[in-house]
């Protein structure tokens, strides 16, 4: 199992954990949550190995094989599948010793490296990358293409298929959705709830969440808290738990003002100076009792739009897409749909499908390739985008850009609304470029909201976000009066603050009759579809009997070559033992004295007996496996 133990953790001067005590059963699934800042990476950092503890212990069982997910991958020129097959170390020794073999001529050992690649599964691995890449969204046809040739979000997920083909006993992934879509987040939900081994998990999707692990371990006030069950449970045991010492601060604080009334009142009458003594040293060895900061630190809202045009866009047969030197490429052909202020739209799709494409669109960056796109007199459109993020001016403080924003506000107004964001003090004169992916969402959101749009479109507004201020988003969308067009990974989100579903698919936009739960559905019937259409096109088509009965006859007449490649490795490390068994007797030196030459004489032929029969069985082996390996390439 894994355990800490009395662990203080440090993260350059700021103390993130103290005294904490942790046990972690073999599989369990294991959610770790808290605000962006207490420690949660740097506890995945110090499991890993990369981050030492300051004080305390920290034991995992020696032989556990450790699942980390790199966050950066270089622009390689390896093909994409062979850089997930890089990601099981035992595949690629076993390879390597099995190259190292053959170049040694050493049938023994290529006989041992087969052994351990048969072991391995080697044969299956393969597909199973492909089904990994498959999952997270990587077509048949691009699983080849070079690593270089992948945005980094693309590569994210490479790394996060080559650390689920790792078969670790311990997996440590850090926010693993943040890079995926909808769909692949579904995929991936169902591939971490089988997991055997054990799990570590850090993620601000709490449907995610939900769905995978099995214990909730959240992190505050420089202490962990271990929760059984999934996050929903956590947050009603720790509501529970909150409220219990929320009344028991409220006893506390009664208690201290009852104690220290007593003092003021009686400390300067000489009379009563003993007792109101005993009242200070009684209020001095009080127990402390936290009060439960339960309460999000984040409180905003989208303030009401200065004018709500009525409709808002209106779309009639429009091409979406983008000017090429060759033409124009039409993404989405004849989208006809209408906003209204009262519009709440989650937009639906496989990636790629066109939807950022469709919001850039609506937004006005792309203009439409065709059709008629109508926009309301006085439309304020909020735009809030990935890119946009990363586009903040990186030696841009919060302070200037929102001074930017609003002119005509004092310092203490504009102090006071990145506080609302969690800009607090010095950190507002803080340069961008510091800041993580989260404050940077937090400052793009809050710039947002100055401008009163009337209409929201936002793509993935969530990534990078902790549970808190996602919570404060949801809040502040519900309440928001205009119309929004929202695209997020994140169902909570999408489930709380959208009435209607558009699906993008198919070079076009219609509505979804349903919720989430049935376009994981319709996911699945889409790639069970895909898979059908991706046989080679000139294979005959065949019912299932006649498949089976394909895969026996192949099975069949592989079956004598496999045996006989079994019956000569048996029959090597018979020989092998042998010899050993000789070179041990050769080794006594009474066996070297007059009287026992004869004795000498037979071991010494039967070792060259045997050397000379294992040499043959090698050139057998290495034969069988040859004809074996091209009767399997043939079939």
């Amino acid at each position: 199992m894994l355990r800490l133990e009395h662990l203080d953790l440090r993260r350059g001067a700021d103390l993130l954990l103290q005294d904490v005590n942790l046990t972690v059963h073999p599989g369990w699934r294991v959610g770790l949550t808290g605000r962006n800042g207490c420690g949660k990476s740097s506890l995945l950092a110090l499991l890993c190995g990369t981050l030492e503890a300051d004080l305390g212990h920290y034991q995992r069982p020696a032989d556990w094989r450790l699942g980390i997910m790199a966050q950066e991958v270089p622009a390689l020129a390896q093909p994409a599948l062979e850089y997930v097959l890089d990601g099981h170390l035992g595949l690629r020794d076993a390879e390597h010793a099995l190259a190292a073999a053959q170049d040694a001529d050493d049938g023994h050992a290529i006989a041992s490296a087969h052994a351990r690649l048969d072991a391995l599964g080697a044969w299956v691995l393969p597909a199973r990358a492909a089904t990994l890449l498959a999952g997270l969204g990587f077509a048949d046809s691009v699983q080849h293409n070079p690593v270089a040739s992948f945005s980094g979000g693309w590569r994210m997920r490479l790394n996060l298929a080559r650390v689920l083909l790792s078969d670790a006993d311990l997996l440590l992934l850090d926010e693993p959705t943040n890079h995926l879509d909808l769909d692949a987040v579904l995929w991936l939900q169902d591939y971490l709830a089988q997991f055997p081994g054990t799990l570590m998990l850090i993620s601000h999707d709490r449907d995610f969440l939900d769905a995978v692990v099995t214990h909730i371990a959240h992190i505050e006030h420089q202490q962990l808290t271990l929760y059984s069950g999934n996050y929903s449970a956590f947050e009603q045991l720790r509501a529970a738990r909150l409220a219990h010492q929320d009344s028991e601060f409220r006893k506390q604080e009664a208690q201290r003002a009852h104690l220290q009334k007593f003092i003021d009142r009686f400390k300067a009458k000489a009379s009563k100076a003993r007792q109101a003594q005993s009242r200070v040293k009684a209020l001095e060895k009080l127990e402390l009792i936290a009060p439960a900061h339960s309460a999000s630190p984040f409180r905003f809202d989208f303030p009401a739009p200065a004018h709500l045009p009525d409709p808002m866009l209106d779309l009639e047969n429009v091409q979406c897409g983008y000017h090429t030197d060759d033409g124009d490429l039409v993404i989405l052909d004849r989208v006809t749909f209408h906003l209204r202020p009262e519009s709440r739209i989650g937009l639906l799709g496989r990636n790629g499908a066109g939807k950022s494409t469709l919001i850039r669109t609506l937004a006005g960056q792309l203009p439409a390739l065709g059709g008629r796109l109508q926009a309301g007199p006085d439309l304020v459109i909020g735009y809030f985008h990935q890119q946009q993020v990363d586009a903040l001016p990186q030696d841009g403080t919060p302070m200037a850009l929102m001074q930017a924003a609003q002119p005509q506000w004092e310092e203490s107004r504009v102090r006071s609304e990145l506080g609302r964001f969690a800009f607090h003090g010095d950190m507002v004169f803080d340069p961008v470029h510091r800041f993580s992916g989260g404050e940077k969402s937090r400052l793009a959101l809050a710039l947002l909201i100055q401008q009163r749009p009337a209409l929201l479109l936002l793509d993935e507004p969530a990534n990078h976000l902790d549970l808190d201020m996602r919570e404060a988003l949801t809040m502040a969308l519900q309440s928001y009066e205009g119309a929004v067009v929202l695209v997020s990974h994140d169902r909570h989100l999408l489930e709380t603050t959208v009435d209607d579903l558009l699906l993008v698919a198919d070079g076009g936009v219609r509505p979804f009759d349903g919720d989430l739960d049935d376009y994981a559905r319709w996911l699945r019937e889409q790639q069970r579809g895909r898979a059908a259409a991706e046989q080679p096109a000139e294979a005959p088509r065949q019912d299932a009997r006649a498949k089976r009965q394909e895969a026996a006859q192949k099975r069949t007449a592989l079956r004598p070559l496999r045996q006989a490649v079994e019956q000569l490795e048996k029959k090597m490390a018979r020989c092998t033992d042998a010899l050993a068994e000789l070179e041990q007797a050769l080794g006594n030196e009474a066996l070297y004295q007059p009287e026992h030459k004869a004795e000498l004489t037979r071991l010494v032929a039967e070792q060259g007996q045997q050397r000379s029969t294992l040499e043959a069985l090698e050139e057998q082996l290495l034969d069988a496996m040859e004809a074996l390996e091209q009767a399997e390439q043939d079939s």
